[in-house]
């Protein structure tokens, strides 16, 4: 699988690609700006994609459940900091990232089978089956 991001300017690098907001004139031109880092939100999604698909097969036969208490809390609590440190507010990005996260699992799930849920082994990261 290929990621579009990675090879989606032509030979040049992305700060050539792109105009930064300061340097945008007309709302045509914010409109364009938009319509490219959502183009780049996609391709990263797709690519964070693979590595749940990969994930999922790799958690099968170590009997993992998909979701893992623990790894989703570390993961809401890292795109917090990068929030802050961004100037987001890291409310708004972590009801997005559990959101991003429910979805993951439940795709996860739909690879590893229902029978993979939350378990009491969860906190070492090992799951067993129900």
């Amino acid at each position: 699988m290929t990621f579009p991001l990675r090879s989606s300017y032509g030979g040049r690098s992305r700060e050539d690609a792109m105009k930064r907001p300061e340097a945008c004139e007309t709302i045509a031109d914010i409109r364009a700006e938009i319509d490219r880092v959502d183009r780049e939100l996609v391709a990263l999604f797709a690519e964070r994609t693979a590595y749940i698909d990969r994930a999922a097969a790799i958690k099968g036969p170590l009997k993992m459940p998909a979701r893992i208490t623990p790894r989703v809390e570390e993961v809401v609590e890292n795109v917090r900091r990068e929030a802050a440190l961004r100037g987001l507010p890291p409310d708004l990005i972590e009801k997005l990232w559990r959101r991003l996260i429910d979805w993951s699992i439940a795709r996860e799930e739909g690879v590893l089978g229902p029978e993979w849920k939350d378990t009491e082994a969860e906190a070492s990261g090992e799951g067993e089956r129900r």
